[in-house]
């Protein structure tokens, strides 16, 4: 097990951060915005959400980066920002944990499909490189390769990041399929950590697609399947319209209720992804304590 890894692990499961790209949209960033730019023209207002998850209690934290690839940046026009942004994102959350937090900094996916050659293997390898070494200059403790349907762009990534030599976690969306438990490209929990360990992932997981009552049975498949540790962030709920606002209507309170049976499936690394905000890792954080006093450091 990478060491960094391991010294985070061996007193129990640790408790990650929430949301990111929702934070920003009760900040004022329009629907379809790239939050990304915001680590050059609103350092300030991203600090403060990366440092509202390190005073809920997060002993890891994110970057404002997961769209912050080449290949994604350039149908914003930012194509040529890839290393400034991703350093100042990097930098941005290593300021807010104030050594209190690791900084795992976040890689999204390219937004193209490579099974219909809108991109090609070759260049989402230059993507994700080019990005993972901008963020490991910028200070990042370890990769996280988040929100993947498409295994073969996940393991593009993860041989890519892995040149770093940084820790690298690699999380799926499992929300598809009859019981909602697939990827949108038909892979289940098992055949994504099989083929994730075997590729050198130092931590699989899923992320993002479903509330947390889903990810249950996914983390368990997904411990049964590797030795690698897990990682799990789920959305608070499914997103719902209330006239032009998008809403998540699972409370901090109802997401917590389901940790104990989300550690005793075996996760390793518990926080969300949409609509879960510093509440929410609080919840989290007393509830964590509530199972077992000693999980949370």
């Amino acid at each position: 097990m990478n060491p960094l890894i391991q010294q985070l692990t061996e007193k129990g499961p640790v408790l990650t951060d929430g949301a990111w790209g929702t934070e920003f949209q009760k900040m004022g960033l329009a629907s379809g915005g790239i939050a990304d730019i915001w680590n050059l023209d609103r350092p300030e207002w991203v600090e403060q959400v990366a440092r509202s998850y390190v005073e809920a209690g997060s002993r890891i934290i994110l970057t404002n980066t997961f769209r912050a690839n080449r290949i994604a940046l350039a149908s914003h026009g930012l194509g040529e920002k890839v290393r400034e942004l991703n350093r100042a994102g990097a930098e941005i959350s290593r300021r807010a944990s104030r050594n209190q937090a690791s900084v795992f900094a976040s890689i999204g996916p390219s937004g193209k499909l490579l099974i219909v050659g809108e991109v090609s293997a070759e260049d989402l390898r230059a993507a994700f490189f080019e990005q993972a070494r901008a963020l490991a200059e910028g200070g990042a403790d370890a990769l996280v390769i988040e929100t993947m349907s498409d295994l073969t762009e996940a393991i593009i990534a993860l041989e890519a990041a892995r040149e770093t030599g940084l820790p690298v976690v690699v999380s799926m969306v499992f929300d598809s399929g009859k019981n909602h438990d697939r990827t949108l490209t038909g892979l289940t929990p098992e055949q994504a950590a099989e083929a994730l360990a075997a590729h050198g992932a130092d931590v699989i997981g899923a992320n993002c697609g479903q509330g947390i009552e889903n990810f249950i049975e996914i983390c368990r498949r997904l411990k049964a399947a590797t030795k690698r540790p897990i990682w799990i962030k789920p959305n608070a709920g499914l997103p719902e319209l209330a006239g032009d606002q998008v809403i998540y209507n699972t409370t901090p309170a109802a997401f917590a209720s389901h940790i104990g049976a989300l550690l005793e499936a075996g996760a390793d690394f518990v926080g969300g992804c949409c609509g879960t905000d510093p509440r929410f890792v609080r919840a989290l954080s007393h509830a964590m304590y509530a199972t077992k006093s000693d999980v949370v450091r």
